[in-house]
């Protein structure tokens, strides 16, 4: 699936928003994708899902032994990555501020984690993800992910193999030009304020 495919179908499904958005990393944005729009029709995550798992080297696949995505905005994607991979797919959640398997999930020691994300802006999450399965025992061999908002630039610590980069600008609270500041600000994702 080539980056066009890919934004028809955020296009197509209503996915691909525009105004001012708060982005879950902190960052201003005039534009936002909603994964779980794109998601919701399950012929369309699973088309996303197989063409998420045909860029990622077969070394890597071979090695994953578990899939893990950090809630809310991983969970279908990573449930579609697993299906795909017939591994079996746990999510962490962060009910006090921090990422933690929970519902019975639990990793066997030295398993070896893909991540999947929906979408990756400056990797915050995903680091805090990465360093929670370290934490239970686990070990991220690399992540992918629907969409990279940071164009390649983002360093997670291991292997990212996103489906797509989109090069929509991003600003911080400070510099947020006035025509964007002038638009009452939507914060769509999952992280708390």
């Amino acid at each position: 699936m080539n980056l066009d495919q890919v934004l028809e179908e955020f296009r197509n499904s209503g996915a691909l928003l525009e105004g001012h958005f708060k982005l879950s990393s902190g960052k201003h944005s005039g534009h936002y994708l909603q994964c779980a729009r794109v998601l919701m029709r399950p012929d369309r995550a699973a088309r996303l899902a197989e063409a998420v798992v045909a860029g990622i080297p077969a070394e890597i696949i071979e090695a994953v032994d578990v899939v893990v995505s950090p809630a809310m905005g991983g969970i279908i994607i990573g449930q579609e990555v697993a299906r795909v991979l017939d591994k079996d797919a746990m999510f962490l959640e962060r009910p006090d501020g921090v990422f933690h398997l929970r519902r019975g999930f639990a990793l066997e020691s030295g398993a070896k984690v893909l991540m999947v994300e929906d979408v990756v802006t400056t990797g915050l999450s995903s680091r805090e993800a990465i360093a929670a399965v370290a934490r239970e025992g686990g070990e991220v061999i690399a992540e992918c992910s629907l969409i990279d908002r940071s164009m390649g630039n983002v360093d997670l610590g291991v292997p990212f193999f996103p489906l797509a980069a989109f090069d929509f600008p991003t600003y911080d609270e400070a510099d947020i030009p006035a025509a964007l500041a002038a638009v009452t600000v939507t914060k769509p994702g999952s992280r708390k304020e």
